[in-house]
């Protein structure tokens, strides 16, 4: 699946190690939010699957992508499956410190960190 309409780009790719990896560009906000949702609904096909959010080129995030991001997890969590961010740029990650987020998930400095953790499950 790729998502390319608005400021949000979004790609899904399975990871060789088990995950899947949705890999998102551009900006996550009210109007963009909604398509990362189904993009997790889509990634999230059963008990098991591990999921990675790729933030590496993710530009701006405001409070309803955090929201976004944190149903995710939550979603993730219900369906039995993991979920993990990896690869914040520094401005991104002193945000979601400041947020909190990072009482909540689990950030990896890199998507590879992120997956590999997850493949260890």
């Amino acid at each position: 699946m790729n998502g390319t309409e608005g400021a949000l780009a979004i790609s899904t790719r399975p990871s060789p190690a088990g995950p899947v990896v949705l890999r998102l560009a551009g900006e996550l906000d009210h109007d963009t939010g909604p398509r990362l949702r189904q993009a997790v609904e889509d990634a999230l096909r059963g008990p098991g699957t591990g999921l990675v959010a790729d933030l590496s080129a993710l530009d701006y995030c405001d409070s309803t992508g955090m929201t976004v991001i944190i149903t995710a997890y939550h979603r993730a969590l219900a369906m039995g499956s993991s979920f993990s961010v990896g690869g914040l740029s520094p401005v991104m990650a002193q945000l979601f410190r400041v947020a909190g987020l990072d009482q909540i998930l689990t950030l990896h400095p890199s998507v590879q960190d992120a997956v590999d953790a997850l493949s260890g499950d």
